[in-house]
């Protein structure tokens, strides 16, 4: 019974995190997301008890992981930092393109209709780009970048990314997103040190 209710649970967070992506936080109603994971209207209030706030929290979450996952699949697959970087954004250019350029980062569109007016799912997502931003820095430490610099180096590439999904969506083209994966590979490349220390 654990076993049911638990992915009741995440089948609401999961289609919450959906909904997000194409009608925004605020267009996204409780009764369209019961719906979408075909959930008893019951369960909704017994897994999230604090109701829509919950369930975006949840939704927050749960795209940080993916994200997560997605770095880290790229950190093992690239053969450099840089590399690692580009196919992680071609996979985002990929989504976007092949949804229609309709979903984006869920993350971003919470933290901009939502960061003012939710103190706790402000904390989510700032907790989802930190998620992203230090396996980021850790990857660019091991690939020779100063521990000083990684920090800010990874904090301006996740911000980038971000930015570029947006203005991939305004212009439905993947345009921004492959001048970001150049850009972003050569800046990377540019800190790296080879074995040795030398650059």
């Amino acid at each position: 019974m654990a076993i049911k209710g638990d992915l009741t649970k995440a089948r609401l967070a999961e289609s919450m995190l959906q909904l997000i992506q194409t009608s925004g936080y605020s267009g996204t109603g409780l009764n369209a997301v019961i719906e979408h994971a075909s959930a008893p209207k019951g369960s909704m209030y017994f897994h999230f008890p604090e109701g829509k706030e919950g369930l975006g929290v949840a939704a927050v979450e749960l795209a940080a992981k993916q994200f997560e996952a997605l770095i880290a699949e790229a950190a093992v697959s690239a053969g450099s930092a840089a590399g690692a970087a580009r196919a992680t954004i071609e996979a985002l250019a990929d989504i976007v393109s092949e949804s229609n350029f309709r979903l984006g980062c869920p993350v971003s569109v919470v933290t901009l209709e939502m960061g003012a007016e939710s103190e706790r799912l402000r904390r989510a997502c700032a907790a989802a780009f930190e998620s992203w931003i230090a396996p980021t820095s850790a990857l660019l430490e091991a690939n020779g970048v100063d521990a000083s610099e990684a920090r800010s180096l990874a904090t301006v590439v996740v911000s980038m990314i971000e930015g570029a999904v947006i203005v991939s969506r305004a212009m439905q083209s993947t345009q921004p997103l492959v001048s970001a994966a150049d850009v972003v590979a050569d800046l990377i490349d540019q800190r790296c040190k080879p074995v040795g220390g030398m650059r």
